[in-house]
């Protein structure tokens, strides 16, 4: 009997292709907005849908606080990606991506550095 596939796995593999073109054409070096702005255009471009720069109340103590966390992009409604330009991937970045996972109630992350040579080597998926 085969394993039957998630289709979280199936979003992630659109979302990693979509940012493989972005990085092909762009490379390292960029700032975040940049590889944001081109990794949206890439999946508009491949029907793929997203919601961008998604904000989330920050809540204390029953109070919404205002706008506490954006969120780089939500596709399909189950994964949330996060971009990074960063010399490494670190705790914090991982932390941060979990809890935005946990206040959306999405159970599928993926961390993207694009400073990095081959992009694959700068992704990281986290799975709550």
């Amino acid at each position: 009997m085969g394993l039957i596939e998630h289709p979280t796995n199936r979003v992630s593999e659109s979302a990693i292709g979509a940012a493989i073109e972005v990085h092909r054409h762009l490379g390292p070096g960029l700032l975040e907005s940049s590889y944001q702005g081109c990794l949206g255009h890439e999946l508009t471009l491949r029907a793929i849908p997203f919601r961008s720069h998604l904000a989330i109340p920050l809540q204390y103590k029953g109070i919404k606080i205002g706008r506490g966390y954006v969120v780089d992009f939500v596709v399909e409604d189950c994964l949330i990606v996060e971009i990074k330009a960063v010399d490494k991937l670190l705790p914090i970045h991982s932390a941060q991506l979990m809890t935005y996972m946990r206040l959306l109630g999405v159970s599928s992350g993926l961390l993207m550095n694009f400073n990095v040579p081959i992009l694959p080597a700068g992704i990281k998926r986290i799975l709550l």
